[in-house]
């Protein structure tokens, strides 16, 4: 009984040691033994095989009509791949049933028509659409995303999976010729004011050309093809179609309309006016969550949204950047919109350097005083967690702006202090990161 009693006693001194140790140690050390508990490990980043490792991740985000998942740079394979286990889970336990991403609504278009009619070569139609801005999605893992989501349709015909560009850089000629034929069916006598609106607007030129070569034109004639894209879709809207089978054609027509007057009202913006460029900045995320609200509107599909972390987030970290897509996804659907951003702690991806060429780089571990530095800390080393159920110790060190990676399409870049609970609900944090692979563009 008397060793009994000593052992308990001995228990008892220890637990009061350790609670007095880590009430007394620094909050950072306290913040980091809080995540260690919050952390839900990750078996892989790879997307195939076993799903089970995800359960914990699919508690924490619960039952969400759009999940915006964020990367910390535009081309590390992992982070790809991470979508497209995610997409999995949700296709399968969630009932989603769209995947949106930073492109074109005319490439969506093309992809989506590829994955529900099987016609086409996915490569062809990436190598053709993901040009210039959007070349760092021409690459094996989306090439693989595509791919598994054709195959897929294929086995459920009757329930198929759908694709989503909500971006503006390139309005491709189909957009063009969607809505000249439904104008041409539905009210032919329009059709020669449309035709002289959109005269000489439809691309001739490869998206790439398409997007440098816009930018090249002088402000005011950008201005002025702004002002007929608008008219355009001014004049559909003044001719609505009250019921039958043309009213969902029409629909489509006007978003179809909406889309390529979203590309020329982005690029009318004055880009040497800093006060023009930030209200271009505001444009390009409202745009692309109008377009993410339509989608789900005309669809009531529930949509798995792939965009940069700074795009999903909630909050800015940018000066350049007003209002991001996050916040205005807030506003339309409030909690049934989950922002999920990810970090990672060391490793490579693509980026566009000073010399306009693109190459890997490659970071070590995360600076001290940085986001990363103590989230590497963390075992497991690869794990999501909900930033907001975490102990407040822990919220309040994730709620502080910090110097945290946020690599766009060039590197090196400014770092901006980001408060990762602020600005998402979800991390998902990576030990290591690779490059992407990049498609060969003959």
């Amino acid at each position: 009984m008397t060793r009994h009693r000593s052992a308990l006693i001995l228990v008892l001194l220890l637990c009061v040691g350790a609670l007095v140790t880590a009430t007394s140690s620094p909050p950072e050390q306290r913040a980091l033994l809080a995540m260690e508990g919050a952390a839900r490990p990750l078996r892989t980043t790879e997307p195939y095989g076993d799903l089970n490792d995800l359960r914990p991740f699919g508690h924490m985000l619960g039952n969400p009509q759009v999940v915006g998942m964020g990367e910390a740079t535009h081309s590390s394979h992992e982070f790809i791949t991470m979508k497209l286990r995610v997409l999995r889970y949700l296709v399968e336990n969630k009932g989603f049933r769209a995947f949106a991403m930073e492109t074109s609504w005319s490439s969506g278009l093309r992809i989506d028509e590829y994955l529900l009619s099987g016609e086409g070569d996915p490569r062809q139609i990436m190598r053709e659409e993901f040009q210039d801005t959007y070349a760092w999605w021409n690459t094996e893992e989306y090439l693989a995303l595509v791919e598994w989501m054709r195959a897929y349709n294929i086995r459920h015909p009757h329930d198929p999976l759908r694709f989503v560009g909500d971006d503006f850089a390139y309005a491709g000629p189909e957009l063009y010729d969607k809505v000249l034929a439904y104008v041409a069916q539905a009210h032919p006598a329009l059709l020669p004011r449309f035709t002289e609106l959109y005269r000489g607007l439809r691309p001739n030129t490869t998206a790439g050309t398409y997007m440098k070569e816009y930018l090249t034109r002088p402000p005011a004639e950008r201005r002025s093809m702004a002002k007929r894209t608008a008219r355009a879709l001014a004049l559909l809207k003044r001719h609505p179609v009250s019921a039958g089978a043309r009213k969902g054609a029409y629909a489509w027509a006007v978003q179809n309309a909406t889309a390529i007057d979203q590309t020329a009202r982005g690029y009318a913006f004055d880009f040497e006016n800093q006060k023009q460029l930030k209200a271009s900045m505001r444009f390009r995320d409202q745009l692309m969550a109008d377009n993410i609200v339509w989608w789900h509107a005309h669809t009531g599909q529930k949509i798995l949204l792939s965009a940069h972390n700074a795009h999903v987030s909630y909050e800015t970290s940018d000066p350049r950047y007003p209002k991001m897509q996050g916040a205005f996804l807030h506003e339309q659907f409030g909690k049934d919109y989950v922002s999920v951003g990810s970090t990672f702690g060391r490793g490579s991806f693509n980026a566009t350097g000073s010399n306009k060429e693109t190459r890997v780089y490659t970071l070590g571990p995360a600076a001290q005083g940085s986001t990363e530095h103590l989230l590497d800390q963390v075992s497991p080393r690869d794990y999501a967690m909900d930033l907001r159920t975490v102990p407040e110790v822990a919220r309040t060190w994730l709620a502080t702006a910090r110097p945290t990676r946020s690599i766009g399409t060039s590197y090196p870049e400014p770092v901006h202090p980001i408060a990762l609970a602020r600005s998402h609900d979800i991390l998902i944090h990576l030990h290591r990161v690779r490059p992407a692979r990049l498609l060969a563009v003959p």
